[in-house]
């Protein structure tokens, strides 16, 4: 069953690439104690991931902190590698971290795993945003297939 609003995130492993190379970040690292904007997209350097979603974010990124969340991340079912790139060149930096769900395992515990194989694409992430307080899920807007009108940075914003 697809998370919901009021579930607990469950138990998955990221990878981050950091100067020392990549690192793994268990769920409960991430989000235990912290609020967290959490965003995800179907890949990295694709066009409206790259041209609109996660530019939403680093543009935000100081309003939402000044609101209260502690980190912004984004997630896809790409490697770490590919994650840290498309990070430095969207200019994320320190404002989002870059979450590597390699296999697609968190897309698929938490059942929102996109089957993008007609595309070529293979299993992906849906693109949603979700506001997580202490591994509690407190707002969840899932994209419809195609759109983005509700996982941006100004949707989280109205969140908070």
């Amino acid at each position: 069953m697809t998370i919901q609003v009021g579930d607990k995130i469950p138990s998955a492993t990221f990878r981050v690439l950091t100067a020392e190379g990549p690192k793994e970040v268990s769920s409960d690292e991430l989000f235990s104690g912290k609020k967290v904007a959490l965003f995800a997209v179907p890949g990295a350097f694709t066009p409206t991931c790259s041209q609109r979603h996660l530019p939403s974010f680093v543009e935000k990124a100081a309003a939402l902190k000044a609101k209260g969340v502690d980190t912004i991340a984004c997630t896809a079912v790409n490697d770490v590698f590919v994650m840290g790139a498309w990070g430095k060149q969207s200019g994320a930096d320190d404002k989002v971290t870059m979450l590597a769900d390699g296999n697609g395992d968190f897309a698929r515990a938490i059942d929102l795993e996109l089957d993008a194989t007609r595309a070529g694409l293979g299993k992906r992430s849906q693109r949603y945003s979700m506001l997580v307080d202490n591994g509690v899920v407190k707002a969840l807007h899932v994209e419809a297939p195609g759109k983005f009108e509700v996982s941006d940075a100004d949707t989280m914003l109205k969140d908070l």
